[in-house]
């Protein structure tokens, strides 16, 4: 038999050599141990261009991820995201049956995660039977991996198997329902076009003791504007006071979003105004929802007047609302306001994406603004030297 040094050495030098490999796969050029936060970014860099599924799962495994670091379980969903759409379903399964083979993924965290993960891919069938199988592996069921198979349910989409989880599980395998299990099958019903049967749910958590939250109504009230239930909305509204709640900002925020997807962007303008006057200040998603709503509904002068409006009153605009507004002003012909604000987002190192910005400058030519044109595409190939040969084509044209 091995002696505890001799066995000690061979783990540290097992260990040592998958460092090495994981260094080698993460950063080829480097041959210092990277940390586990070094990995992670390295990995999510990684993904973010590669198409082969193997080599997906190979970076994943190199970096050894957990779903306990928040940047983790970006680089888990990012990976599961790439592999599903090519399709590659064998692996997600393969890959995510070997992680719970890890020590220290025996856990129901890894457990609950892996559910979700199952259910972002559209297995379904899988994340049941992870599940179901919890026990075997030592890790007991709780409230919390229920609550994940919910949430994968309304993420595969499968909406009936959410109703049918909520309705059978909590009474199979002896689960009090929590806050979570009753907002997310409220959530399901929400996403299947069935907001009112939220009422029962409502109704139900009032038998058991279970006090409504925002989120609740909040799910409710998203769901009646998308079935354009105005009345529902008022109702939701009045239960709300009812359990002696007021509508705060995140209530408005869903109120606003609502009413722009709808194309009703200036009702959602007398909400902000409404905040407004009740001294509720509105943030940056107020703000972003209202003017891609004007956007789209081609009311330009409304959404310039709100993104002022944000800048002046101290709420500071996210780069999305710059890209949003930057897009929307080139295909309205409003170039010279594009550039301005583009100039802006840029000061702030956000730069829109090429076909935005081959807009713009094409918009500026043919406004006989040449020179800012060019300035425009120097300043975009110093950041981006990698992409210059994209602007090759449009670089000649204003040579001309």
């Amino acid at each position: 038999m091995a002696s505890v040094p001799k066995l000690r050495s061979r783990a540290l030098l097992l260990q040592l050599r998958s460092y090495a490999s994981a260094s080698s796969i993460l950063s080829p050029d480097s041959k210092t141990v990277l940390t586990s936060k070094e990995k992670t970014r390295a990995a999510l860099s990684l993904l973010k261009t590669e198409t082969n599924p193997e080599r997906i799962l190979e970076i994943c495994r190199a970096a050894s991820l957990t779903p306990d670091i928040h940047l983790d379980r970006v680089a888990f969903s990012l990976a599961i995201s790439k592999l599903s759409e090519s399709k590659y379903f064998e692996g997600i399964r393969r890959f995510l049956e070997e992680l719970k083979t890890r020590p220290d993924l025996r856990n129901e965290r890894f457990i609950a995660h892996s559910i979700v993960l199952y259910g972002q891919a559209g297995m379904l069938h899988n994340a049941i039977a992870t599940f179901e199988q919890m026990e075997q592996v030592g890790v007991p069921r709780t409230v919390k991996s229920l609550n994940a198979l919910l949430f994968a349910s309304v993420l595969a989409k499968k909406y009936d198997e959410a109703k049918r989880i909520f309705t059978d599980f909590p009474k199979t395998y002896n689960i009090q329902p929590d806050i979570d299990t009753y907002n997310t099958v409220i959530k399901a019903f929400v996403e299947a076009g069935e907001s009112s049967s939220g009422y029962s749910i409502v109704a139900e958590m009032g038998r058991k003791e279970c006090k409504p939250n925002a989120t609740t109504f909040q799910y409710l009230i998203a769901g009646f504007y998308k079935e354009e239930k105005f009345d529902d909305v008022g109702k939701v509204l009045k239960m709300m006071e009812e359990h002696e709640m007021k509508p705060k900002l995140s209530t408005y925020n869903v109120r606003i979003q609502s009413l722009c997807k709808l194309g009703r962007s200036s009702e959602a303008k007398a909400l902000l105004d409404g905040m407004l006057e009740r001294d509720i200040k509105p943030n940056s998603n107020s703000y972003n929802s209202l003017i891609h709503g004007f956007c789209k509904e081609g009311k330009l002068e409304e959404a310039k007047k709100l993104f002022k409006h944000m800048v002046n009153h101290g709420c500071k605009p996210d780069s999305s609302c710059y890209f949003t507004l930057i897009y929307f002003l080139c295909r309205g012909g409003d170039y010279e306001t594009a550039l301005q604000i583009s100039k802006q987002s840029m000061e702030k190192n956000w730069f829109p994406n090429f076909t935005t910005m081959k807009s713009l400058v094409e918009g500026l030519v043919s406004i006989a603004k040449v020179d800012e044109a060019k300035e425009l595409v120097a300043e975009i190939k110093e950041k981006f030297p990698n992409n210059a040969d994209l602007w090759k084509e449009t670089e000649e044209s204003l040579s001309r």
